[in-house]
């Protein structure tokens, strides 16, 4: 034994999740076959439970509505045999990922079968690691707007049979049109099939419930999709001139920051644009965003819809009393209110070490405090000055935008 080394044991798993295919039983293997064979809690979808046999006598629990009413059964049947039945691969949008956030990893001994977006990558020859899975299931269309660039190759988990016609229209009404389309139903069993087609002529026919969707993108030359690195256009957004212009926003995102699973608050959250690129440059990032005025609240929830991040959150409120009860950011962007008194002061003590406050300002109030604040706590004091071209007469000149000033503060 190594010297100074302590030895410690996990815990036994005692719940059983495996992932079953269309196949059915038939397609387990050995282990994951005999722990179904020994369980005496089967819990799973209705389509699931109905693959095994009629005349199981064995307990059985379909998924409740909503999910979380399956935590206390669960923990009711510790101590008894209990598997789980999940599609596929439990923790590719799967079940397994909440019942690891629930129980920690180490209750479970997961049995995966192949995923749906394993399976359409090998039934269309796409390398998995290029291909984009989103899904849809249970969520929003316009989720699908983020990942509308040129090339892209996603594979879409959906609801139900309706759901293939309304992904091709949305594609064809962004500009997407000639994107092939392959919708592949009950994928690994016996009734699998393949419908193709491009989705601006696809066939509104419905598909089978259980289906995936898949699309390599292909833009019309006219259709103005957007990159999800920062910096999009002002006129992406609808906006009453309160906007964190465009260069300026693609140096405030550079200085957030923005990482996986990663909380912003944006507070002047103005038509949304700040939070709203932060979404759109990581897709498991957050964003609560904190405004007064509720007319920029609606444009800026109309903007995260419209720009493909319907899951940024927003709060009508005055600072600091709006930030009670919001859980710990990672980055805090401040775009008004700068020069409120004690306010900075307030928020580098509210965000998680390693954390990161970005403060600008037009005015010189503004600018006087965030000179304070760097005096006090350091960080880095930057003049932005953007001039662009416009018409003067028959010609075109510099217009000079006001400058901004910011200040860019990590926490210890």
């Amino acid at each position: 034994m190594m010297d100074g080394a302590s030895l410690t044991t996990a815990p036994a798993p005692w719940i059983t999740v495996i992932g079953i295919g269309e196949d059915g039983l038939a397609g387990l293997g050995t282990e994951a076959r005999a722990e179904v064979v020994a369980a005496e809690l089967l819990i799973g979808g209705d389509r699931h439970l109905a693959m095994l046999p009629d005349d199981d006598p064995r307990p059985r629990l379909a998924w409740p509505s909503p999910l979380k009413d399956l935590r206390p059964a669960i923990e009711a049947a510790r101590g008894r045999r209990l598997v789980v039945l999940a599609s596929g691969d439990p923790f590719c949008w799967g079940v397994g990922t909440t019942l690891a956030r629930w129980f920690g990893a180490d209750a479970l001994c997961v049995h995966p079968a192949p995923s749906a977006a394993s399976l359409v990558c090998a039934r269309l020859g796409w390398p998995l690691p290029e291909v984009r899975i989103i899904t849809l299931h249970g969520r929003p269309l316009a989720l699908l707007d983020r990942h509308l660039q040129p090339g892209a190759r996603l594979v879409i988990y959906t609801d139900d049979g309706a759901a293939p016609a309304a992904i091709a229209a949305r594609l064809a009404e962004r500009g997407f049109g000639a994107s092939p389309m392959v919708v592949l139903e009950c994928l690994g069993g016996p009734r699998e099939a393949l419908r193709r087609g491009t989705a601006g002529d696809w066939d509104p026919r419905p598909a089978a419930d259980l289906n995936t969707v898949a699309v390599e993108l292909v833009a019309a030359p006219a259709t103005d999709w957007l990159p999800t690195l920062a910096g999009l256009d002002d006129d992406a957004f609808d906006h009453d001139g309160q906007l964190t212009k465009r260069e300026v926003r693609a140096i405030t995102l550079a200085r957030l920051m923005p990482a996986p699973g990663a909380l912003l608050w944006d507070l002047g959250a103005g038509n949304g644009s700040v939070a709203i690129e932060w979404l759109r440059a990581e897709p498991t990032a957050r964003a609560i965003g904190i405004e007064q005025r509720p007319d920029r609240l609606d444009r800026a929830r109309a903007n995260a819809l419209r720009l493909g991040v319907p899951g940024l959150t927003l709060i009508e409120g005055h600072l600091p009393e709006a930030l009670a009860g919001l859980p710990v950011p990672d980055a805090i962007f401040l775009g008004g209110a700068v020069a409120q008194a004690g306010l900075i002061d307030q928020l580098v003590t509210l965000l998680k070490p390693g954390g990161r406050l970005v403060a600008n300002a037009v005015t010189l109030s503004g600018e006087a405090a965030l000179i304070e604040a760097q005096a006090r706590h350091g960080g880095d004091l930057t003049r932005i000055q953007i001039a662009r071209a416009e018409p003067v007469g028959p010609h075109l000149g510099w217009r000079t935008a006001m400058p901004v000033t910011q200040w860019a503060w990590r926490r210890a």
